[in-house]
């Protein structure tokens, strides 16, 4: 059977995942009742439906005349890049999906380069030429740019092109969108352009696992790439760890795709995507190999993550009410799971037992764990995000990123000053039609909390994307958001009465009738100093009645704060506290005596 490996790149909501739905649909493969439900078939996770972004990378596989194509939807966000850099190993070639409105994203560049990198040849999915405000011209334009400054060979630059319309289920040749009929275009330039897979189906075996998911029955499954020779169920082969070690093991179950499922088989050869069982610890980057003198092959490059956080133990007074797992042991074990699935994670013990120091690759790559984490039932409290400094050549580095903001022309002044106070370097800066599109290089601890206060500035219509671009010597002191908190002062319930009052020196998180307890950050003071409030004052009953006594008609609305605002918010004393049910933002000390004599100390 012919086979062609394809992976999908594009930037958050430029429709990848409508796109392969619609691949799916109208293959040759049997998807059974899957072929009419209107829903996104292949956002399996209830974060990827509720963001609109893929955050995992999938694998399936369509049928198409006498060719299958296995498709492998590659996350959109550099914050992701663990899981892009090992998926687009399985690939030869990749479809390049991109905005007719919006031209390439700096997402886009992220995996691009990956892609171009690795000598795939891409094929260009100008999708969603049905917008009104569709600038096909425009886009091609900046895709070409593009291409030249990420160094694509002569033969990368001579890309095909496909218009689209994902969410209509129709392509062509040509963005006459009234002479498309169905997505089959799609499917014949894969197979005209994408070459078949260079493998040696008469070699010794030889598989890279790059992805692992978990069968309550078949226990854990690696999924990767034959590179060379034959696998078959039943055969004995050699286990190879990242770290070298050999181990004989047996595959008790072979398992290959078709449309969204995994279907068992009796053998597959070089150049197709396996999935195997049985193997006792297989993790990303392993080899499986030949019995009797096996081959290891070179181990998956992923580059080091950026940011740290310390996970620990919930310690508040309302610890263990909210939550299923709570303990340290509980936490150690699933941050330990999450390991075994990504490899750009790192966790390190922290200074004591409760403590655990979590590296990733971004915020939102952490969040996305802490989120995960809580809507299985773990409790935990987390700190302020910092960034990993490197020692080269004796000089202590940082990480920088290039970042992209995308305002309407009057907050450009504000853009400017903010991202100069971060020690922004402008590098770039356009005017279209009303909207200003800025490129600064700025070091990563200047982003840090930016992105709540920026959206906040720009009052929802600002956009920013960043990108990582390698470490710096050390940057001076950054100013980043300085703040205030309303710390709460004794335990109780918070009443509309003393919210009235407190709300005139900020602005607040909670309403009334919330349950808080001593040193909990409650609100932002409207000055850059920490102030202890009693938000659970009552009003003083008498016989007399006055008109003043329906106060809730005047309190101003809470801001309730995500758990991305609330790790942006947080300052190097804070911690969010989060549980199943709450985020709560809290001072690392909770009793306000010992906060004022370590400031005293400190002082």
């Amino acid at each position: 059977m012919k086979i062609r490996n394809v992976s999908i790149i594009a930037h958050v909501d430029h429709g990848k995942t409508t796109l392969v739905d619609a691949l799916l649909k109208q293959s040759d493969t049997d998807l059974g009742k899957l072929g009419d439900q209107k829903e996104l078939i292949m956002d399996f996770n209830d974060l990827e439906k509720e963001r609109g972004i893929t955050i995992f990378s999938k694998n399936a596989s369509v049928q198409y005349g006498d060719t299958k194509i296995n498709i492998i939807d590659t996350p959109g966000h550099a914050d992701f890049g663990g899981e892009v850099e090992r998926v687009l190993n399985l690939a030869d070639g990749s479809l390049l999906l991109i905005d007719a409105q919006e031209g390439p994203m700096p997402q886009t560049r992220f995996v691009l380069k990956k892609a171009l990198s690795m000598g795939h040849k891409i094929i260009l999915v100008m999708n969603k030429i049905d917008k009104p405000n569709a600038r096909i011209n425009y886009a091609l334009d900046k895709v070409i740019e593009l291409f030249i400054e990420l160094g694509a060979t002569n033969d990368q630059l001579n890309f095909p092109i496909i218009y689209a319309s994902g969410r209509d289920g129709v392509a062509g040749l040509t963005p006459e969108l009234e002479k498309m009929t169905d997505i089959k275009p799609i499917f014949d330039d894969i197979i005209k352009y994408i070459p078949e897979p260079k493998a040696n189906a008469s070699g010794p075996l030889q598989m890279m696992i790059v992805s692992i998911s978990y069968d309550n029955y078949m226990g854990r499954i690696g999924i990767g790439r034959i590179y060379s020779g034959k696998i078959k169920n039943g055969q004995a082969i050699s286990h190879i760890s990242r770290e070298g070690k050999t181990v004989k093991s047996k595959i008790t179950s072979l398992m290959t795709f078709s449309g969204l499922t995994k279907k068992e088989t009796a053998e597959l050869e070089a150049g197709d995507i396996a999935a195997v069982s049985g193997i006792d610890n297989i993790n990303i980057g392993d080899t499986i190999a030949e019995e009797i003198d096996p081959i290891a092959l070179p181990p998956i490059k992923i580059e080091e993550p950026t940011v740290k956080m310390i996970f620990s133990v919930n310690n508040s007074p309302f610890a263990g009410k909210e939550g299923k797992y709570c303990t340290s042991r509980n936490l150690k074990e699933r941050l330990e799971k999450e390991l075994d699935n990504d490899v750009a994670l790192r966790v390190n013990p922290g200074k004591s037992p409760d403590e655990f120091i979590v590296c990733g690759r971004g915020e939102l790559h952490l969040s996305i764990l802490i989120e995960t984490m809580r809507r299985e039932g773990y409790e935990m409290q987390v700190s302020r995000p910092e960034v990993i400094m490197k020692e080269e050549n004796g000089k202590i580095t940082e990480p920088t990123e290039d970042a992209w903001l995308e305002v309407p022309e009057k907050y450009s002044g504000m853009v400017i000053e903010k991202m100069g106070l971060r020690k922004g370097t402008l590098k770039n800066m356009s005017v279209e039609n009303g909207i200003a599109i800025f490129h600064f290089y700025i070091p990563t601890r200047g982003l840090i909390g930016f992105r709540n206060e920026f959206m906040i500035e720009t009052k929802g219509t600002g956009t920013i994307n960043s990108l990582f671009a390698g470490y710096a010597p050390k940057f001076d002191n950054i100013q980043t958001n300085p703040h205030g908190s309303i710390i709460v002062h004794e335990a109780g319930a918070s009443t509309a009465y003393a919210l009235l009052k407190i709300q005139e020196r900020g602005e607040m998180f909670i309403g009334p009738g919330v349950k808080v307890y001593e040193g909990q950050v409650v609100g932002e003071n409207a000055k850059a100093e920490d102030i202890i409030s009693n938000v659970c004052k009552a009003k003083q009953l008498t016989n007399f009645r006055a008109k003043t006594d329906a106060v809730t008609d005047d309190l101003v609305p809470p801001r309730e704060m995500s758990l991305e605002q609330a790790i942006e918010y947080v300052g190097d004393d804070e911690l969010v506290e989060i549980t199943p049910i709450s985020i709560r933002l809290r001072k690392r000390v909770l009793s306000g005596t010992l906060r004022g004599s370590q400031k005293r100390q400190n002082s």
